[in-house]
């Protein structure tokens, strides 16, 4: 009997033990803390904004005469080279139209010869006296008139003839037809602008980012700067870009100020389509092996327990431990082995809105901080960042400096 019972004191006493790991950071008073560990790694902040995707260069073809469509080279999609023939207007109006012109010309030809012939026959009578000088000039000013009369009808003709080559509409650029706007027999006038009949990609393995940035932003960003950026259509992949330009005109939209910066982009495989819109992250600042702690540690607010038990161990106020951080330092809360609390002071600095870069005294990759309260063995995170908080990463300090009173 007594063996039996010793045999359930062992039993029970190893069950304790087990516990007693199991509630590791779990303080005399009942309340549980959840811990993060201290990491080393890279931090970058970043500028977040949206833009469109869209072709370096596209050009709008149109027509510069009137008629109807009469046929169509190129679709949706197709791939286009420079001079190709891309649609073609029916011409017989303008064939027609030549057909007169150039009528207009041979009668036009014809009275200047006859203009000319009378002046070459007036000449020797007006030299010899048998003709009055009013009667030459009139002859002269005919000849005159009627010369100018066939240079308009050429010009004309040659007007005519460069209007009846425009039915042929070719391909300005090399690349890829991205709009086409019009359908065989369908009729567009040129007025007093050209209609456009196809929008034209030059190339679309090399795209661009329009991304609309605030003016208390535009300030971290410099060309040559890398971006990353994702699509709604492929959520689990990030691409990535530079900054070619920042804009130097602004725009204004309810009473707030943006500029444009230009991002580009490589799209080799073509995933990337004109007129996504794309969720853009600047990084303005990049710090590496450094060691970084979650912001939920420094945001941890310390519940009136363990400001009590601390306050027991070391006989001080809390504002003690606090005196003298400045902005750009703050307090960690650890617990040691034995479940009692303490106090590290750091000094933060490049966050990137999830890590914060600290350094300090007893600051080492592995040790365990408190994130989080709770009771009644649920921990509670007090420290979860804000839905509010502005996109834009803090790179001086880090967030403020936690802790209660």
């Amino acid at each position: 009997m007594k063996r039996f019972l010793s045999v359930v004191v062992m039993t029970c006493a190893a069950g304790g033990a087990a516990a007693a790991v199991a509630l590791h950071g779990r303080a005399a008073h009942g309340t549980t803390y959840r811990t993060v560990a201290v990491e080393r790694g890279a931090i970058a902040a970043t500028v977040s904004s949206t833009g469109t995707l869209g072709a370096v260069s596209t050009v709008q073809v149109g027509t510069q005469v009137s008629g109807q469509i009469a046929e169509l080279k190129a679709d949706f999609n197709s791939r286009v080279s420079r001079g190709e023939l891309i649609a073609r207007l029916d011409s017989t109006l303008l064939w027609l139209e030549v057909r007169q012109v150039e009528a207009v010309v041979r009668q036009a030809r014809a009275d200047s010869v006859v203009k000319q012939f009378a002046l070459d026959q007036a000449q020797p009578l007006f030299e010899a006296g048998l003709m009055s000088r009013a009667d030459y000039v009139t002859a002269h000013a005919a000849n005159e008139a009627a010369q100018a009369a066939l240079t308009s009808a050429e010009v004309s003709l040659a007007k005519a003839r460069q209007s009846l080559s425009y039915v042929y509409i070719y391909a300005p650029i090399g690349g890829t037809v991205i709009e086409r706007n019009v359908d065989v027999g369908q009729t567009v006038a040129a007025s007093f602008s050209a209609p456009q009949l196809f929008l034209i990609a030059a190339d679309l393995r090399e795209m661009q980012i329009l991304v609309s940035v605030d003016e208390a932003d535009i300030g971290a960003i410099r060309v040559g700067q890398p971006v990353s950026f994702t699509v709604e259509a492929y959520p689990n992949r990030t691409f990535t870009g530079t900054v070619r330009q920042v804009r130097l005109k602004s725009a204004t939209s309810n009473n707030v100020v943006s500029y444009t910066a230009v991002v580009g982009v490589a799209n080799p495989d073509l995933a990337l389509l004109p007129g996504m819109t794309a969720t853009v992250a600047f990084e303005v600042a990049r710090v590496t092996d450094v060691l970084k702690v979650s912001n939920a540690a420094l945001r941890f607010q310390a519940p009136a327990a363990l400001v009590a038990e601390w306050r027991a161990a070391h006989r001080e106020p809390l504002a003690a431990a606090s005196a003298g951080l400045s902005d750009s330092m703050a307090r960690l809360w650890v617990l040691d082995a034995g479940g009692r609390p303490g106090i590290l002071t750091v000094r933060t600095g490049l966050s990137d809105g999830v890590s914060t870069a600290i350094s300090g005294t007893g600051v080492v990759a592995g040790l365990r901080v408190i994130a989080g309260a709770g009771s009644n063995g649920a921990a509670a995170a007090t420290g979860a960042a804000s839905p509010f908080q502005s996109t834009r990463s803090s790179g001086n300090g880090g967030p403020p400096p936690p802790g209660g009173v």
